[in-house]
């Protein structure tokens, strides 16, 4: 496994080397002459202030999203559960776009918005599990009651933009999710808050492993089965919640991610946890300077100088596409 974790390392090296010089206002050149003290103050600036602390959320909520997904895969036996479907990411974002609205959060109190994208995640994934009764354990109707749950979010967060259209500028980030305009502010509440629920996360990857092979191999090997369910669906919830008030509702990182890292790392959580969680990072990490430099092409194209595509716009065209592709090949595979 090691060689594995080198080489996917090496790789996230790449990404961020390659995000950090994507954007407009700073080369190769001009970027390794700051990092040797050179530059002036409008470069420092950019790469010190804006580049690197937008480079660690996107690694960050990257690396969030896959922990969270791989979670909730393993905690319901459901390869379609993830954050986007399961009611979580949509109850996070209204629950972010709820406080906006009300005035108890923004982009300026980023605390707030963590609080209150928790509680709307939580809101979400206990509407799910209220509504699955006792077909819970079917991976088939969990996922369909989260498409619901997840379409029922939504509208509710169509009717607050509605009820106060004037936020629709403000929170537009969070419904597309991007990495724009993230600042140091953002990375040191980011940071404490992923450490904290991912090494909860790594600490259940026992209960988790058996809880994949279902609740009766679990009950006979002594494990309370709801207990280690409901703590793994607080820290799936409390982690994509971190995410979402970072970076907003990046599609798919956390339904398809999983997936790679159990393709790579194999079904062992005690290394699938942290695979997944650096999967999600270069994944995120990628895909910014991948619509960062698509910005910056089309803008030319386009004689468009503040065009800029949000790299939730990129994930969710991707992954959708890649969605169908595995779901087309592998029609009957299950968890």
């Amino acid at each position: 496994m090691i060689p594995r974790f080198t080489a996917l390392a090496a790789l996230a090296v790449v990404c961020a080397g390659v995000e950090v010089v994507a954007g407009r206002g700073m080369s190769p050149g001009v970027a390794w002459d700051v990092l040797n003290g050179g530059g002036d103050a409008t470069e420092r600036h950019i790469l010190f202030q804006l580049r690197l602390p937008r480079l660690l959320v996107s690694l960050c909520a990257g690396a969030c999203l896959a922990v969270a997904g791989l979670v909730l895969q393993s905690a319901l036996r459901n390869p379609l559960a993830g954050p986007e479907v399961t009611g979580v990411t949509p109850g996070a974002v209204l629950g972010a776009v709820t406080a906006t609205a009300l005035g108890f959060a923004g982009w300026d109190s980023p605390l707030a918005v963590v609080l209150a994208a928790c509680a709307g995640g939580c809101a979400g994934a206990a509407l799910l599990w209220l509504l699955a009764g006792r077909g819970r354990g079917d991976p088939a109707q969990t996922a369909v009651h989260g498409v619901l749950v997840s379409a029922v979010l939504g509208g509710l967060t169509a009717m607050v933009l509605l009820v106060k259209p004037g936020e629709l500028g403000s929170v537009v980030q969070w419904l597309v999710g991007t990495t724009e305009g993230r600042v140091w502010q953002h990375w040191h509440l980011l940071w404490p808050w992923a450490l904290v629920w991912g090494v909860a996360a790594w600490l259940l990857s026992g209960p988790l492993t058996l809880l994949r092979c279902g609740d009766d191999i679990a009950q006979a090997a002594g494990l309370s089965a709801r207990r280690a369910r409901t703590l793994a669906l607080l820290c799936a919830v409390a982690l994509t919640a971190g995410a979402v008030a970072a970076v907003g509702a990046l599609g798919f990182v956390g339904l398809l991610v999983p997936h790679l890292a159990v393709a790579v790392f194999g079904a062992d959580l005690r290394v699938g946890l942290p695979g997944a969680a650096l999967v999600g990072a270069v994944v995120v990490c990628g895909a910014d300077a991948a619509a960062q430099s698509s910005s910056r092409l089309l803008a030319g194209v386009l004689d468009s100088g503040r065009l800029t595509l949000p790299v939730g716009a990129l994930t969710a065209c991707l992954g959708a596409a890649l969605l169908l592709v595995v779901v087309r090949r592998t029609p009957s595979r299950s968890f």
